[in-house]
């Protein structure tokens, strides 16, 4: 049964998928249902915030009594409380299923789908694929348990770890190809956030279409009114007048709070090496992006793409677990998960 449940488990994880940059504030959900004789009779996920959740779309489907002393296969526990929707604990108990098959449980408080479902006699199975169902809903996770957006951290440098020469001059490091692809990663994100130091030297536009906001970290309000960064889109500009400091600057985790107090549940950080070491000092980087292209400056006063503190030991390092390598035309892209 272990090896069928993990191969129905995938399955609910595919249909998830097809929720991805729909469904946030949601988990992406996926479902499978079986008949009593073990055969597939309806799937379904959760399509768009606001819509029906994975379960009751595929338990909708579902003609007669069909479904009755078969499995329902999720890959998060089912909610049992109001909220855009109905509980979809009341839907599986009312279709009369057998078994309930999930790979985590929601760390939402308001969820206790289980218990409910044990009490209606419904047997339970927990914790198949779990480490895959996490991965798979970090963004969630991190919104519900920490109130905080899910923070991703780009970087652009050579093979020894440069992102301009000591003179600033920076373009172009990478190749058309990454900078097209960073293009079309910014839409994946509810907010961009840079540094001033980023918009004075570079006057970026990070022209966006479906972005909700751009995010300035300017502490001394130093940018230009007219820089291009200003003239598309909504901005969030973080000054020493609306941010609390830390160490004379701009308490990085008030300005996450702030973002996701408005909304936000994402945030992919495009800056220089000052600020992303500050990120990554203060533990707030959830994910890097790095494309590395096939370059090497040779230059140790080259700037650097982290630039923190002194560190006098390799245990001091920041670890990382690589999940996803791509060449992306000359150039590398590593995608890691922060430990």
């Amino acid at each position: 049964m272990h090896n069928i449940d993990e191969k129905y488990m995938k399955m609910c994880f595919t249909l998830a998928k097809k929720g991805k940059g729909k469904v946030l504030p949601n988990p992406m959900v996926g479902c499978v249902v079986l008949n009593k004789d073990g055969k597939v009779v309806s799937k379904g996920y959760h399509k768009k915030y606001g819509e029906n959740h994975a379960e009751r779309e595929a338990l909708l489907k579902l003609k007669n009594n069909e479904a009755e002393g078969g499995i329902l296969y999720v890959n998060l526990e089912p909610c049992s409380h109001y909220g855009k929707t109905p509980p979809c604990v009341d839907l599986i108990i009312e279709h009369k299923l057998k078994k309930v098959v999930i790979a985590m449980r929601d760390p939402n408080p308001k969820v206790d789908g289980l218990m409910k479902l044990k009490q209606a006699g419904i047997e339970v199975v927990e914790g198949v694929l779990e480490d895959e169902a996490r991965f798979l809903n970090r963004i969630f996770i991190k919104n519900i348990t920490q109130k905080q957006p899910y923070v991703v951290l780009k970087t652009a440098t050579t093979m020894d770890g440069k992102i301009a020469t000591h003179t600033g001059d920076s373009k172009w490091i990478t190749s058309d190809d990454s900078r097209k692809l960073v293009y079309a990663m910014r839409k994946e994100f509810d907010c961009i956030l840079t540094s001033s130091n980023t918009v004075i030297a570079d006057n970026p536009s990070m022209i966006v279409e479906k972005v909700q906001m751009k995010c300035v970290l300017d502490k001394d309000m130093r940018t230009a009114v007219d820089a291009k960064i200003y003239q598309q889109g909504k901005v969030y500009v973080a000054t020493k007048k609306n941010t609390p400091l830390k160490d004379g600057q701009l308490d990085l985790k008030s300005v996450l709070k702030e973002l996701y107090k408005q909304g936000i549940c994402t945030v992919f950080v495009e800056c220089g090496g000052k600020l992303a070491g500050a990120f990554l000092k203060e533990n707030l980087v959830d994910e890097i992006y790095q494309f590395i292209a096939p370059k090497i400056l040779n230059d140790n006063t080259g700037k650097s793409c982290f630039d923190g503190d002194c560190q006098e030991k390799i245990s001091q390092t920041k670890n990382l677990q690589i999940y996803e390598t791509k060449i992306i035309g000359k150039d590398l892209l590593i995608k890691s998960i922060c430990l």
